[in-house]
């Protein structure tokens, strides 16, 4: 499995339901290790935010 963003790529997040956590245009800071779920996931950085998320790759669209 290889991730499908890179570090520093622009990426649009979409929560999943429930989630409180604002949608919108992230950086993708690092590429998280597959584990044994084998979900890709990443840390995110939104430039409103103070800290980073951490999101699955079936949560993020790429954005120009």
């Amino acid at each position: 499995m290889t991730h499908k963003f890179t570090i520093g790529a622009n990426v649009y997040y979409e929560p999943t339901f429930g989630n409180a956590a604002a949608r919108g245009k992230y950086k993708v800071v690092r590429q998280l290790p597959v584990e044994n779920d084998n979900r890709l996931s990443y840390r995110i950085k939104s430039v409103a935010e103070n800290f980073e998320r951490i999101a699955e790759e079936h949560q993020l669209s790429r954005t120009d």
